[in-house]
């Protein structure tokens, strides 16, 4: 539990660094978009998991192939050498922490409530944009959708905004019969 802590803690000192180098340099949202990019390739590639969360790897190729990530990606200088830093450093374990809390930091700063959605495929834009307008509607105000691909919940989505969830995955429906079934039998 201690480690999470810490691990949260470094997450958030490190996010809160980034933040304000983005807002000095008037790329709050081009640093998000790069973020947001990292988070989808991590959640969709072992290798990449694999990459940032490596001991054994050194710093060095650590970051070649972090460098190569980036460029393939156009990722903006500053989330460049940020990630830089943080590869330097030895703390790239940390970055769906980081990222999590630079987004959070951005949405809270801008009034709005951050949606968890896990899906068990990436949304189209045309998806993220509808369940944006419902969530506002629901929440009425500002939604920033945090997306994150989990192949094991089969379909549906499951949202979580604040302390509510709506979890409509199949996975969830599948067992809700399966307990339903025992009851009759």
């Amino acid at each position: 539990m201690a480690g999470k802590a810490s691990e949260s803690g470094l997450a958030g000192r490190y996010a809160a660094a980034l933040y304000e180098l983005a807002e000095d340099g008037k790329a709050l949202d081009t640093v998000a978009g790069d973020l947001s990019a990292l988070q989808a390739a991590m959640d969709g590639s072992e290798d990449m998991l694999r990459l940032v969360r490596s001991p054994i790897l050194d710093r060095d190729a650590q970051w070649k192939a972090m460098a190569a990530l980036l460029e393939k990606m156009g990722a903006h200088e500053l989330t460049r050498k940020f990630l830089g830093v943080v590869t330097a450093n030895r703390r790239l374990f940390a970055l769906s922490g980081i990222i999590k809390a630079y987004l959070a930091e951005l949405a809270a700063r801008r009034g709005e409530v951050t949606a968890d959605v896990v899906t068990a495929h990436p949304l189209t834009a045309d998806q993220t944009k509808a369940l944006e307008a419902e969530l506002k509607k629901a929440v009425g105000g500002k939604v920033a959708i945090a997306a994150r691909v989990d192949p094991s919940i089969l379909g549906g989505l499951v949202v979580k905004v604040g302390s509510r969830m709506v979890d409509s995955s199949l996975r969830t429906q599948l067992q809700r019969l399966k307990i339903a079934m025992k009851g009759t039998g």
